[in-house]
């Protein structure tokens, strides 16, 4: 029994309470109403990574790791900068999408030319996270997220997505890109929500 509880604390220490918060700096979020389809694009420009500089990170790791297995950092690295495509921005749309399918509003990328507005989500900050078993940490991203008019390129609004995080309920997201993934999801699940409720959307459904 006191085995199980020291496991408890040590989990609770390594996984502080993370509450996610949207905000709107600017504009407002009525550019959502009546819209069918809205652009994503998808950008990581001075991004930090927990307490570093990407380019600082990516180094260390792909150092470390390549340190222990000749190769592994590369395959390291390459998955890094591959889940973006891979794995963070579908994983961002399809809940997004499922969270505004009622409301008859879809996601899609820079070349749909029926959009009126383009969203681009500037991802800030990354925790990775981690989990060695006994340990753990969830990870989380901050994204700034601003809305253009296509067609006149004025700005509609800001909108800053803070702390993004989501875990595996049975605590097996040992994979870094799969813990990143999940705050994706769950960032594109609430931004939907929160434009629902902000904008007073009815469903067409």
């Amino acid at each position: 029994m006191k085995k199980v509880l020291v496991f408890i604390a040590a989990c609770c220490m390594a996984t502080p309470l993370i509450s996610q918060k949207i905000t709107v700096t600017n504009g407002s979020v009525d550019f959502v109403k009546n819209q069918k389809v809205l652009q994503f694009a998808f950008t990581y420009e001075n991004m930090t990574v927990g307490n570093m500089t990407e380019t600082r990170y990516v180094e260390k790791k792909v150092s470390d790791y390549n340190t222990k297995e000749p190769g592994r950092g590369d395959r390291w690295q390459e998955a890094w900068r591959g889940d973006r495509e891979g794995r963070f921005v579908p994983k961002f749309k399809e809940l997004f999408d499922k969270n505004m399918e009622d409301y008859g509003i879809v996601s899609d990328d820079v070349n749909n030319q029926n959009a009126e507005y383009r969203i681009e989500i500037n991802t800030d900050f990354t925790e990775p996270g981690f989990n060695v078993g006994v340990v753990r940490r969830n990870a989380a991203i901050h994204l700034t997220c601003k809305v253009f008019n296509i067609a006149t390129g004025e700005e509609a609004a800001t909108i800053k997505v803070n702390n993004a995080s989501a875990n595996n309920f049975w605590g097996t997201d040992f994979d870094t890109g799969f813990r990143i993934q999940e705050c994706y999801a769950k960032a594109g699940r609430e931004l939907a929500k929160f434009f629902v409720k902000k904008a007073k959307l009815s469903k067409t459904k």
